[in-house]
């Protein structure tokens, strides 16, 4: 085997000869390069050249107490000299992972929950699927397997929750695994027949989850789980009054509802949890990304009072619940995640959030009234999404082969902004500690970007 030195070569070709890249445009970094980052200043990173981007992606939705937060780096310090690591398993915690279950029970939006680990959303979600499989065997009912969600959901990548994603790409693998069905995307928008209405679109949904029941048993269906907004689907809030519609049908036949809180929680969308925004209370939620503040990689099942005491009858019959992670409740994620969770609720990250949002809103009004390529302008809190077609009035987007969104994004990068690329949309998710300056910052660039594409784009 030829291993040749790398010291001769820039960081982007070294990247370039050792990386497999995942959810990466390659005709971007084949013609472009990669970007190899060395480190960040509050919302701001840079690269191994000192090239500095606003990252208007907050990493990938996580950082949002930016890149150098003290506490948070102090936080791991300590816990790292004090106890720098340990499992969650055979009834052996630390310290820390108890205090964050109990932060996190404290803060869910139902009373006595009970919280179990893990290190990423995708294996929360998962785990929430043989917790549920598990149960049903439990009281016998070994045939309540059957997952609900939506199509152009995303709730991961490991093959439970990359089936449960209602997105095209999982089809290259095969995907979903039998049981998994995508019901219609609650976007009123882009899904929305001509001459219906929101309300006659939210009923058509319900009716949709009805028949769906109907057709497949309720008594086959382990759970309806939901994003409160769809984060990777390209920010997509539900049509009016969608949750409202469907929890009850999910009641009537006795159907968890668990909220998928991995991008929506602490305070992305300017409450606590999505779900408390939108007015429902889940059965169970998941969460990560934004409980560590992208400290630590880091995710949770916080299970409703129901769900947490049949498990526990459960898992006592069988005497344990054989499933968990080496480091789930790893000691140094929980001390950042409490700290993280301080740092939201008691540094006014979330009144941030709160006070940005009409400054928000309003620059992505302002781009959608200068540019008609932009047919739609959506969004909630501090992520928001700007979709641009060929046509407004006919929504027709462009050809996929013109790769609108990616040439938006590496236009962004050349004028120093960091913005994500989903479907034909761009979207902005910035961290919760930025100023007006650097929000208008970001707006400035990102018109730059968009004059810039626009001006190449053939007419509608």
């Amino acid at each position: 085997m030829n291993h040749l030195p790398s010291r001769n070569k820039s960081w982007p070709e070294r990247a370039d000869a050792a990386s497999f890249y995942g959810f990466t445009d390659l005709p971007s970094v084949h013609a472009r390069g990669a970007v190899v980052l060395s480190h960040g200043e509050g919302p701001y990173v840079l690269d191994t050249d000192g090239r500095r981007w606003l990252d208007a992606n907050s990493g990938l939705w996580n950082m949002v107490a930016g890149f150098d937060h003290p506490g948070l780096r102090e936080a791991a310090q300590a816990q790292y000299a004090r106890f720098p690591g340990y499992h969650a398993l055979f009834g052996r915690m630390s310290d820390q992972t108890v205090a964050l279950a109990e932060r996190m029970a404290e803060l869910a939006p139902f009373d006595g929950g009970r919280v179990f680990f893990t290190n990423s959303g995708s294996e929360a979600n998962d785990t929430l699927i043989k917790m549920l499989w598990f149960l049903a065997r439990a009281e016998g009912r070994p045939e309540r397997r059957k997952i609900l969600t939506r199509v152009n959901a995303y709730h991961g990548v490991t093959l439970g929750a990359a089936s449960m994603t209602g997105k095209p790409y999982i089809e290259q693998f095969g995907l979903p695994l039998p049981g998994f069905l995508h019901l219609t995307c609650p976007h009123f928008w882009r899904e929305g027949r001509e001459r219906e209405t929101e309300a006659d679109f939210t009923a058509r949904l319900a009716r949709e989850l009805e028949e769906v029941i109907a057709r497949e048993g309720a008594d086959t269906i382990a759970a309806f789980v939901a994003e409160p907004v769809m984060g990777a689907g390209g920010v997509i809030p539900p049509s009016e009054g969608y949750f409202q519609a469907v929890q009850p049908i999910l009641k009537r036949h006795g159907i968890p509802f668990i909220a998928d809180e991995v991008i929506c929680g602490f305070g992305r969308t300017g409450t606590l949890w999505g779900s408390e925004g939108y007015g429902f209370v889940p059965d169970a939620l998941i969460a990560s990304k934004a409980m560590t503040a992208g400290y630590f990689p880091m995710g949770a099942v916080v299970l409703g009072p129901d769900l947490g005491d049949r498990l526990t009858a459960a898992a006592e019959s069988a005497e344990e619940f054989p499933h968990g992670f080496t480091a789930s409740g790893h000691p140094v994620g929980c001390a950042i995640a409490l700290k993280a969770i301080d740092v939201i609720l008691n540094e006014g990250l979330l009144e941030n959030v709160v006070r940005l949002t009409p400054r928000f809103e309003a620059g992505m009004a302002t781009l959608a009234g200068t540019y008609p390529q932009i047919g739609e302008v959506r969004g909630r809190g501090l992520m928001g999404a700007l979709e641009v077609v060929a046509d407004r009035d006919s929504k027709t987007p462009y050809p996929p082969e013109l790769a609108v969104s990616e040439r938006v994004a590496n236009a962004c990068m050349d004028h120093g902004l960091i913005c994500r690329p989903l479907g034909q949309a761009i979207v902005l998710c910035p961290p919760f500690i930025l100023t007006d300056a650097q929000m208008d910052e970001m707006f400035a660039r990102l018109d730059q970007a968009l004059a810039e594409v626009f001006a190449e784009l053939p007419a509608g």
